[in-house]
């Protein structure tokens, strides 16, 4: 069962038998904290308590509603904010949304309880934000992670992962779709490990033909095969007291499958053409988008080695199951790429944003950052529109 979190509520009423009833309506819900006040004045001497959500009757003496409501959002945009009003014009109500209102409640005999069920949506989102801020203070340091981009719980279990980890030896399986940024988990656990001052070498086993993988992996002496005219150290070798990056492990040949098992297993190579062994000091991170153990069973990837390889397992989440940090990213690529491409700071429209988090992406963040940089090109504006942005 989800932790509940207090919900702190400061209610700014100015009449102080409705602010009672208020108050009243809303400490019969668990784990809300009212405090009413009845100047705006009064209120900014408590703001530094950081309420979670504040109610703003719109006709204060003093300072309007929307005055209020302002400097509360220029204090901190996260505090929810709702208006209660007698006034019912909607240039008042698009007025009250516009600066940032949550809410808008028209005083009027079913005012106490629309205001209660108000609160208790927002307070579900309080709750939210809060079992996060949790997670992320008791267990991770974010700023070691800053490479990866997100707050969604999928993504927090991740660093914690990263995290337990970052100081062993242990090998480490990586896996998820294309896309969805194994390579910077890999160097997440590298450069906060103890060899982070070593080298990290990544290998794509895809992209190397088949004849040559061997070689680029071990190394090979001067006249090991037709074209060897010197010695080449392998990427095993240059990986030595650091880490290596086997990208798309399950791409690899299965007769290669058992060389590898060896060196995992004896932690020494011997060159192509030569029968020196090679002793190595490495750790060894493999990612795969392919499901292993389907292709256990169809014969192409050795059981043996999937067993080997799965010291510890860090799956990562496709975008589409990650919520609001496709918001995140989207804004740090766009952020990005004005500036490395000397192009005036743009932002992206809500509808522009609501497109994207409606989106399915099945080139995870690859596509979403292909797609950002594409749109900030297109767009002759300085926000993103819905029309800029071009979907695969």
């Amino acid at each position: 069962m989800a932790k509940k979190y207090m919900t702190k509520i400061f209610v700014i009423e100015d009449d102080p038998i409705f602010g009672m009833i208020v108050k009243r309506a809303l400490e019969r819900e668990n784990n809300n904290d009212v405090t009413v006040f009845q100047t705006g004045e009064d209120f900014f001497k408590q703001i530094h308590q950081n309420p979670d959500i504040v109610t703003i009757d719109y006709n204060l003496p003093g300072m309007t509603g929307l005055d209020i409501l302002q400097k509360v959002k220029n204090y901190n945009k996260d505090i929810a904010t709702v208006i209660v009003s007698g006034q019912e014009e909607v240039e008042v109500v698009v007025k009250a949304y516009s600066a940032g209102a949550n809410g808008y409640i028209i005083k009027n005999s079913n005012a106490v309880v629309e205001l209660s069920n108000t609160i208790k949506n927002l307070s579900v989102n309080v709750n939210l934000k809060k079992e996060v801020e949790e997670l992320r203070s008791k267990v991770i340091d974010r700023h070691k992670y800053n490479n990866i981009i997100g707050e969604s719980k999928a993504i927090l279990k991740v660093l914690r992962y990263i995290q337990k980890v970052e100081r062993s030896n242990i090998i480490v399986l990586v896996t998820g779709e294309s896309g969805t940024g194994k390579e910077l988990v890999a160097r997440a656990v590298h450069y906060n490990s103890p060899r982070s001052r070593r080298p990290f070498v990544p290998v794509n086993m895809a992209a190397i033909p088949a004849d040559l993988v061997e070689s680029e992996l071990f190394g090979h002496e001067k006249g090991a095969f037709t074209g060897a005219v010197g010695r080449r150290v392998g990427k095993f070798e240059e990986s030595h007291r650091g880490t290596i990056f086997l990208d798309e492990i399950g791409e690899m040949d299965m007769n290669l499958q058992s060389k590898l098992l060896r060196v995992l297993q004896d932690n020494k190579i011997y060159r192509l053409g030569s029968n020196k062994e090679i002793q190595l000091d490495l750790r060894v991170i493999a990612a795969t988008n392919k499901n292993l153990v389907q292709r256990v069973k169809e014969g192409k990837f050795r059981e043996d080695l999937y067993y080997r390889l799965q010291g510890f397992l860090i799956p990562l989440p496709a975008l589409r199951e990650r919520g609001n940090d496709i918001i995140l990213l989207a804004r740090h690529f766009l952020r990005d790429f004005c500036k490395q491409n000397y192009l005036d700071s743009k932002t992206i429209s809500k509808p522009a944003l609501k497109a994207l988090v409606n989106h399915t992406w099945p080139g995870n963040v690859r596509e979403l950052k292909a797609l950002i940089e594409r749109a900030a090109l297109i767009s002759d504006e300085d926000e993103i529109l819905v029309e800029d942005l071009i979907f695969s």
